[in-house]
């Protein structure tokens, strides 16, 4: 039996590619090398970037996880400098705040007795008369909770969001994000809310009261996963991208184009969280015409962030709220404070992340930054958490690729993928962008831990893609339990 120590390569030094890359350095039988195009930050989306001692998220990233091998190896990295934070958030609606989780008693005084009958009555209707075999968004959503309460506090949220009609928007993707839940069920436990039970595993996610968050923010868990890493021998190639990967000749072992030209060799297995549009789309790549076309019709929402810093007058406390008004086109406000105290350096001073969705490339994204951070004090001001002339100084931050977008073909273009890979033996797709699954951090590490557990194994015993969105593994595929409880609007990020 050959002793030859394993090579891996992964693509990407994010949430999923540096847990593979911590996970396999532990297990001191793999060579290990990680290829990131940013030049000096590790984290993907969930970097922290920093300015003048300001530290800030791309978008915010609660550390809550169903999976306990998920908060397990949290612990390990961080241990003592992971917080336990309170969570506060509400919607901004109609020149209204709503808390969220909508509070049943506050939701029918602030929509007035007329309207909330009215939505009572459309949620009656879609019982009676539902849409049959609902494809879209609109469709799936209306029959869960009637058609008027869709128009009110769904619509234009998640258009905002991802910028087409919610008629252009997979059912898929709202199934996936608020399984279980319809009217009743909201009013009921908004009423009478259940008792809590002990174990991560009962908890619905999107209504957690409490998570854990590092001091100094997510990419403070990634710096020191790398620097861990880096100690069990792992190399970390950063200002590396990936152009793609070729399958060699020998049927067994990948190669890498670098993105300056440069070309390594001789790797047993490929892990890559990369984009499945840039590296299985690109014309270099070894992949089938139809895997190329597949990724290639692929579609991402992008993402910018524009820090605000003010004097602090404790206007408001909540860790984020969504902006549902039309009028604006901020979409949710962070307050890096509320995080965490250890994020802003001056205690008499508040950083606000507002934050725009748009496509790389639109009008949005090519605005100056002098444009988009005057565009953001006056909608702080339009919405009432503070005053433009009271911004202190401003900050803009851009995320291409935030968001995979579920859009009406999206299922079928990611299955022909899926399909292609069993001729590419070696190669695993894991990650948000890496599988184009819109999960989070916490469903991204369960990929890479079972890859890793493959890759030891030499053998298929998980297949990643079985991964639901709370990051348990179900052989079968099946989703986990329902959720049940409180209204919340879909299409929210993280």
């Amino acid at each position: 039996m050959s002793n030859r120590r394993l090579s891996v390569a992964i693509i990407g030094a994010g949430p999923a590619g540096l847990t593979a890359a911590y996970l396999l350095g532990k297990a001191g039988t793999v060579d290990v090398q990680v290829f990131e195009a940013h030049p000096t930050l590790v984290g993907g989306i969930s970097r922290t970037e920093s300015y003048k001692g300001f530290h800030f998220d791309i978008g915010g990233h609660r550390f809550f996880s169903k999976s306990k091998e998920v908060e397990d190896f949290w612990t390990e990295i961080l241990g003592d400098e992971m917080l336990e934070r309170p969570r506060s958030s509400r919607i901004f609606f109609n020149q209204q705040f709503f808390a969220y989780p909508l509070a049943a008693g506050e939701a029918l005084r602030k929509l007035g007795v007329i309207e909330a009958a009215r939505c009572v009555l459309s949620y009656l209707q879609a019982k009676m008369f539902p849409v049959a075999n609902p494809k879209t968004f609109e469709d799936w959503v209306s029959n869960q909770f009637g058609k008027r309460l869709y128009q009110l506090f769904f619509k234009t949220y998640t258009e905002k969001v991802w910028g087409i009609p919610c008629s252009e928007i997979s059912a898929d993707w709202a199934a996936q994000r608020i399984q279980g839940l319809s009217l009743m069920a909201a009013i009921r436990n908004a009423l009478f809310p259940p008792k809590k039970k002990k174990g991560n595993d009962t908890v619905i996610k999107t209504l957690i009261d409490a998570f854990r968050y590092p001091k100094f923010g997510p990419g403070q868990m990634w710096t020191v996963c790398k620097q861990k890493a880096e100690a069990l021998g792992v190399q970390v190639h950063m200002n590396t991208g990936v152009q793609t990967m070729q399958l060699n000749a020998d049927q067994s072992s990948w190669s890498l184009l670098l993105h300056d030209g440069q070309k390594m060799d001789g790797f047993d297995y490929v892990i890559s969280t990369a984009a499945i549009k840039d590296v299985i789309g690109h014309p270099a790549s070894c992949f089938t015409k139809a895997m190329q076309q597949a990724a290639k019709v692929l579609q991402y929402r992008d993402f910018l962030t524009v820090v605000l810093i003010l004097k602090d007058q404790q206007r408001f406390n909540d860790n984020w709220i969504y902006i549902h008004d039309p009028a604006v086109k901020v979409g949710r406000i962070q307050h890096f404070k509320s995080w965490s105290p250890y994020m802003v350096p001056d205690a008499d001073k508040v950083c606000y992340g507002l934050e725009y969705f748009c496509f790389e490339g639109d009008g949005m994204w090519t605005a100056t930054d002098a444009d988009l951070c005057q565009m953001a004090a006056q909608e702080l001001e339009h919405i009432g958490l503070g005053k433009a002339s009271e911004v202190l100084d401003a900050y803009v931050v851009r995320q291409p690729k935030a968001y995979p977008v579920y859009n009406q073909e999206y299922l079928q273009q990611q299955q022909i993928i899926r399909d292609g890979l069993q001729a590419y033996p070696g190669l695993i797709l894991v990650g948000r962008n890496g599988m184009h699954k819109y999960n989070n951090q916490d469903h991204s590490m369960m990929t890479a831990m079972l890859a890793v557990k493959n890759i030891l194994a030499g053998e298929n015993l998980y297949d990643v893609w079985q991964v639901n969105q709370d990051a348990i593994y179900h052989e079968s595929g099946e989703r986990g339990a329902e959720e049940g409880g409180r209204l919340v609007p879909v299409a929210v990020p993280h």
